[in-house]
């Protein structure tokens, strides 16, 4: 008989000598050098602000905390650098190494870039992550960024924004017509289909255009950061469901020669932060956005309204519309329209009898 000291000793040394365990090709059991950097990371968003810059700034941290300091990250928010607008032609140029933003803010690179952040009647918050992460999202996302010599990842979402702020009570459809309404991406365009006046600002921009006139209406993200850029003060009315961002998931986009010139743990330092990233922001805003949207209900005065029938029924018409027609832009954008619908029915027939039936009963528990 086999001693059991004999087993032990003999089978570790056999896992020792014949099992890989998994390790990347590439990777000996030696760490691979860091080589000392310091990357410029240029932003969309304006310096310090709540969720979407600091959701930035963190980003950038965890790099520099993950490499040892081998590897710091140097923010610039909107305008100290670039615009915010330039970020990613800045990162695609070699200008600057990294970006921080919201993807939609480039479908005048390609319509297919708005899929990745939010589209119209779209994703929530964990079925873009799953799209992204397990339901081919990514690889569409590598495939088309690539084009302008990027890498990108998920590095944040809002979860579900609200319709926004009006300067006038809506009571039907045709309160819409006529309207100028801050909205990017193909939410601006249904807007526009249903005789609205869609705006593309910046969110530094938005405050001054609702104060001076030039914009009637604006949504930005949530409770949280609407009360950080004061809306309120300018526009009565919050309106609410949103439908245009129903999951806004924000990327990094690395410049892909210097991606390449990379070592395996160089890629996942940045990979790794990026998911950090996106799984902190997700917390982040459902805690801020429930806070502050007592705080501007019970002590600004904010009054609540729910978009009419009429206009979320034509909203949902012209949204149909528009991403069908994005979709015959070219190939590529045909088959990430494929890939998201197909990945979105899969999480709408799960969803429907999870947490679209639970939330509903919960209400009946708690009386809301």
């Amino acid at each position: 008989m086999i001693k059991r000291r004999q087993l032990l000793t003999g089978g570790a040394a056999g896992l020792a000598a014949g099992c890989d365990c998994g390790v990347p090709a590439g990777i000996d059991g030696v760490a691979s050098a860091i080589q000392s950097r310091e990357l410029k990371m240029v932003t969309t968003w304006p310096k310090d602000f709540p969720g979407l810059g600091t959701m930035a700034e963190r980003t950038a941290q965890f790099i520099t905390e993950m490499s040892g300091g081998a590897m710091r990250v140097r923010v610039f928010a909107a305008g100290e650098l670039v615009s915010a607008f330039e970020s990613f032609d800045a990162v695609s140029n070699g200008a600057a190494d990294l970006y921080h933003g919201a993807e939609y803010y480039w479908v005048g690179k390609s319509p297919a870039f708005a899929f990745f952040t939010a589209v119209p009647f779209g994703m929530t918050a964990p079925e873009i992550m799953a799209w992204t992460e397990f339901g081919g999202g990514q690889e569409l996302w590598d495939e088309l960024s690539a084009g302008f010599n990027i890498k990108p990842f998920a590095a944040g979402n809002t979860g579900h924004q609200l319709a926004g702020w009006y300067k006038k009570e809506i009571k039907s459809l045709q309160d819409m017509r006529g309207l100028k309404i801050r909205m990017p991406g193909l939410g601006g365009e249904v807007l526009r289909r249903i005789g609205a006046s869609a705006v593309a600002l910046s969110g530094g921009e938005i405050y001054q255009a609702l104060q001076s006139g030039a914009i009637d209406a604006t949504e930005w993200v949530g409770p949280w950061n609407d009360l950080a850029f004061g809306f309120y003060r300018e526009a009565k009315y919050y309106y609410w469901p949103g439908i245009h961002e129903p999951g806004a998931q924000l990327g990094v986009g690395v410049n892909l020669s210097l991606w390449e010139g990379m070592t395996l743990q160089e890629k996942s330092i940045i990979k790794g932060a990026c998911h950090r990233a996106n799984h902190l922001s997700i917390a982040e805003y459902v805690h801020h956005n429930a806070t502050a949207l007592d705080q501007l209900v019970n002590n600004h005065g904010v009054e609540l309204r729910q978009m009419p029938d009429d206009v979320m029924a034509a909203l949902a018409r012209e949204s149909k519309n528009v991403l069908e027609e994005t979709a015959e832009t070219d190939d590529l954008t045909a088959r990430v329209f494929e890939s998201y619908k197909k990945s979105l029915e899969r999480s709408m027939a799960w969803s429907r009898i999870s947490d679209e039936a639970f939330m509903n009963k919960r209400r009946e528990v708690f009386a809301l």
